[in-house]
């Protein structure tokens, strides 16, 4: 049985996310969609890159994912349909692809053409449905569109690294819904140019000195819990997708804060990485955060 997932930012006031489930039921009833977001911010492509990223894996191969950002046809977005990492993904040409193609390479790629054969200005439902659905059916990429070998890239998504390899900068690309601020800084990338030296990450003017594997790390266990204070610590780790996130431990934006709201980080803000050579003083391990 095959599955489509949807990833739009369509909200879920309006009828077109409905609408396209509907018009993938009247094609294929025995289909199973899955939502993985629909509430993208409108036309943020890093954002749904972010998302669809550490989405896909989970799903079996063979999985077609149908990707509603951005999507009006026109000279400069035209529309693809890829095979990566024996999934599908159908979408607009805007770099949407672009954050998994710098991992894995994709094994096809196609420009589709099937627009002159029917008359849309709703391409996710009208044009994207067709396709995945065609997919599901065993048929060929070829078939619905021209194969091509390279696509749009997002400008940005990689961090930069100093000709001397001593500071990287990175960048904001994804805020949770826990207000966690994620970085296009990858582990492998940070441990390629880091080569075991020490080092500081600089966040507005918060410093860090300590990157953790997880949320939780940081906390001794052996304080009683009521004397332990953890909650508004602020933390670094690299999460389950592998990006540098800042966090604040057991956050909540609408109450007592999260790392977005105290530090006011946006999408697409710096942060900085300095490696020193020389040894240094054993760090603070973890900031407070003043509510």
């Amino acid at each position: 049985m095959a599955i489509i997932t949807l990833t739009t930012d369509f909200g879920e006031k309006d009828h077109f996310t409905g609408a396209t489930k509907g018009a993938i039921y009247s094609e294929l009833p025995n289909v199973t969609i899955v939502d993985i977001s629909h509430n993208v911010r409108p036309f943020n492509v890093p954002e749904a890159a972010y998302i669809i990223e550490n989405a896909y894996r989970s799903f079996p191969k063979g999985t077609i994912h149908i990707i509603g950002i951005d999507s009006e046809l026109n000279v400069e977005n035209k529309h693809i349909a890829m095979l990566l990492d024996d999934h599908y993904f159908i979408c607009a040409n805007n770099g949407i692809m672009s954050m998994i193609c710098s991992e894995i390479a994709p094994s096809k790629i196609v420009e589709i053409n099937i627009h002159d054969k029917m008359q849309t200005c709703f391409t996710v439902l009208d044009v994207f449905v067709k396709v995945a659905c065609h997919i599901a059916r065993g048929g060929k990429l070829e078939v619905v569109g021209k194969p091509i070998n390279s696509i749009k890239p997002i400008n940005n998504l990689k961090p930069y690294v100093n000709e001397e390899r001593t500071k990287i900068i990175g960048r904001v690309i994804y805020i949770d819904n826990y207000g966690n601020v994620i970085t296009n800084v990858r582990k492998s990338f940070f441990e390629t140019v880091q080569k075991g030296r020490k080092f500081e990450i600089t966040a507005r003017q918060y410093k860090f000195k300590t990157i953790y594997n997880k949320y939780c790390e940081f906390i001794n266990f052996d304080i009683p819990k009521a004397d332990r204070q953890d909650e508004g610590k602020g933390i670094v780790l690299f999460n389950s997708g592998g990006f540098l996130e800042i966090a604040m431990y057991k956050s909540d934006s609408n109450t007592h804060g999260s790392a977005a709201t105290l530090m006011g980080f946006q999408v697409r803000d710096t942060i900085g990485i300095d490696f020193i050579k020389a040894p240094s003083k054993p760090p603070n391990e973890t900031i407070y955060f003043n509510t």
